[in-house]
């Protein structure tokens, strides 16, 4: 089956949503793929900063996914032995340090309009398997699966947001330049205790970061640095004594941690990596978000990124203009403040410790 239209947006994810939404309002057409089965499958950052609220509110979409749930962090705490030994609380103009929002709510918040114009369509269970060019060689659209049938999709602009394992990124033969950071990270989910206030904790183990994010629902996303490529030695181990160190750190934890950290199996390991790439696309094609910049979890700047990647790149297309869209100027907007984050991700990487000088046992 074939089908055309003015942009085919690769990766239903936050940037892909948001620059669909975008262009569609501007009057193009869109199609946006998603290779999982329903939106917000796929984990992906969920904590906005002021720069992805900004964007959201700029748009006016920010109403609309607070209506669907979300959830400010009304203070950051810095834990030892067991007790909170530094507070910082948020500015009263920006009112939190950082929002919870779950995917699912931003996603359908951000499309829960864009789906009632008759020149967008979303295609979920669809996978690229293929990249068009025309006789120059310019990018003229995708051929995918969809529910194990092929389709083309023929565009006049390809715009991979399918994350830091990029299909159109691969396809498109755009080299990536990643860095290791020292560590991976081992993400689990309990429920939060009675009470818990809406903040995120910061401990230190083995010279290791340890995260607590609160969640919207009543739970706690817990994020723990480990040694890079340490994890399958570790799991070797017996479980009982590292899990330990963390009721040691939160003691308010330890019945919710007891009966929902059991095995190694309820921690799900993410290989960290940064990366960027000096060709943000090509003739027809251009890559935003995890695609072409992908951060570390570190002050959860990803996603923020990203959707001002969209807001950006939206700035630069419409009806009239696509065909002459220049990716170079769309780099140049963005590729200074991207490395701009990476680099205080380094900084706060390598500075956490020293939050907690003078506090080690």
């Amino acid at each position: 089956m074939n089908y055309q239209a003015d942009v085919c947006i690769v990766g239903a994810g936050p940037s892909g949503a948001l620059l669909a939404h975008l262009l569609v309002k501007k009057g193009l057409s869109v199609i946006l793929l998603e290779q999982s089965a329903a939106l917000g499958q796929s984990f992906r950052g969920e904590h906005l900063n002021e720069e992805g609220e900004s964007v959201l509110k700029k748009h006016h979409l920010f109403e609309a996914v607070e209506a669907l749930g979300l959830l400010r962090m009304e203070k950051l705490e810095y834990y030892a032995h067991g007790e909170a030994f530094k507070t910082i609380i948020p500015d009263a103009t920006v009112g939190h340090l950082g929002i919870h929002v779950p995917q699912a709510h931003l996603l359908k918040g951000i499309l829960q309009q864009t789906t009632n114009f008759a020149h967008f369509k979303c295609f979920l269970h669809t996978k690229v398997t293929t990249l068009m060019t025309d006789s120059t060689g310019r990018y003229v659209g995708v051929i995918a699966t969809k529910d194990e049938q092929t389709i083309a999709i023929k565009s006049q602009l390809i715009i991979g947001a399918d994350g830091r394992y990029s299909t159109i990124r691969k396809r498109a033969n755009i080299e990536i330049h990643k860095h290791k950071h020292g560590f991976d990270l081992l993400w689990a989910k309990i429920p939060a205790p009675q009470g818990w206030e809406p903040s995120i904790k910061m401990a230190l183990i083995d010279n290791k970061q340890l995260s607590l994010f609160s969640q919207t629902g009543g739970y706690i996303q817990i994020g723990w640095n480990i040694e890079q490529g340490k994890f399958p030695e570790l799991r070797k181990q017996a479980f009982t004594p590292f899990i330990k160190q963390l009721i040691e750190a939160f003691p308010e934890l330890e019945d919710t941690v007891t009966n929902h950290i059991r095995s190694w199996q309820d921690f799900v390991l993410l290989d960290v990596f940064s990366s960027h790439c000096d060709c943000w696309g090509t003739e027809g094609l251009v890559l935003l978000g995890d695609a072409v910049h992908t951060m570390t979890p570190t002050g959860a700047f990803g996603l923020n990124s990203a959707l001002k990647d969209a807001d950006c790149l939206a700035s630069l297309l419409n009806t009239d203009a696509i065909t002459q869209f220049n990716v170079q100027e769309f780099q140049q907007m963005r590729a200074q403040a991207i490395e701009d984050v990476l680099t205080q991700q380094i900084e706060k990487e390598q500075n956490f410790a020293s939050h907690f000088i003078d506090r080690a046992s």
